[in-house]
């Protein structure tokens, strides 16, 4: 995984909190990296407003927060916070999700800071709300243009990984993994019978996924692959395997996808592998009538209201819905 942030851009303080997510709380590599990037724009924010440098300059790009410390945390108070995201939802265009994240990593900042390690007393991010969400529906492909990404595959005779890829798409479209999920798969995972697959989600929790019959095929066909003289020689465990024979990465699946989303004639309508997993939601709770409590199970959230999401009503439901009005059929009486 390419790094996105150095730890060594900031203090030793904060160099302990990264350590702390990663080590005591198991966050992934990622999700601290992503914690530790948000927390950089709030501290060159904090250096930019007391040198009072314009935060569109290329020079607050290139500010040096390696200083920012205890001492410069405990000046902090809920108006600065309430400053900053108002910087970032006006300034930077963040939208409510983009500034919810970066108040949670100041927030997990102030906790460890304040209740694990003791070192300041007030923690300024009690009393803020969460930015409030915007409700907007999740984006999927529909029913036909799912299997037309499945025909694209199919139709691809010239592909050496078409079996692969169209295993790796059936996976995503019938049990909405995340491709972390995905990529992270060994041939261990697989139940003997093709009945699961254990994959490790977010926090590194462990969860059985059931295989339909589509998906079972699928798989079947590409172990046969995969386990045949050709890979004799490989030793690396990964279930997907890349064309040089080493575990698929996250990239190498996300090109993939949008391959064969342009093939299919879907490529300018904004899909990518994570609508993949949307749309295998929907259409499990829509067209297989799922409880959404078992779809939380399925998908791996941590709470209800992250799965709850999927139970919008789609426009067909809506317009059907108008069509059985008693009085859709009645037209004025012409004079």
């Amino acid at each position: 995984m390419a790094q996105l942030i150095s730890v060594k851009e900031f203090s030793a303080l904060i160099q302990e909190f990264a350590s702390y997510k990663s080590s005591i709380q198991g966050c992934s590599q990622k999700t601290v990296e992503e914690y530790l990037l948000d927390l950089r724009t709030f501290f060159r924010y904090l250096v930019a407003r007391e040198k009072d440098i314009d935060p569109h300059s290329e020079e607050f790009t290139k500010l040096d927060i390696s200083h920012v410390g205890l001492k410069e945390l405990e000046k902090i108070h809920a108006e600065d916070l309430y400053d900053f995201l108002y910087y970032v939802n006006n300034t930077r265009e963040n939208q409510w999700a983009a500034r919810s994240r970066k108040l949670s990593a100041i927030r997990s900042l102030y906790r460890f800071l304040v209740n694990k390690k003791h070192y300041l007393e007030y923690n300024p991010t009690s009393d803020i709300d969460s930015p409030k969400p915007t409700k907007s529906l999740p984006k999927v492909l529909t029913l036909d243009e799912s299997l037309r990404l499945l025909d694209a595959v199919e139709k691809d005779r010239d592909s050496k990984t078409r079996i692969r890829d169209y295993a790796i798409l059936t996976l995503f479209l019938n049990c909405g993994m995340r491709v972390s999920e995905l990529v992270g798969i060994n041939l261990r995972d697989l139940d003997s019978d093709f009945q699961s697959v254990r994959v490790t989600g977010k926090g590194k929790k462990e969860r059985v996924v059931y295989l339909n019959q589509a998906c079972q095929t699928a798989l079947c066909d590409y172990v046969i692959q995969r386990l045949s003289q050709k890979y004799a020689h490989v030793h690396d465990p990964a279930l997907f395997l890349s064309n040089r024979d080493q575990r698929i990465s996250v990239k190498m699946v996300q090109s993939m996808v949008y391959k064969y989303l342009r093939a299919a004639g879907l490529g300018a309508k904004g899909y990518s592998v994570h609508k993949l997993r949307h749309t295998a939601a929907t259409l499990m709770y829509q067209s297989g009538q799922v409880d959404v409590r078992v779809l939380k199970e399925i998908l791996g959230h941590e709470q209800l209201n992250t799965t709850q999401i999927y139970t919008h009503v789609s426009n067909t439901d809506i317009e059907r819905a108008m069509q059985k009005n008693p009085l859709a059929t009645k037209k004025r009486t012409k004079k």
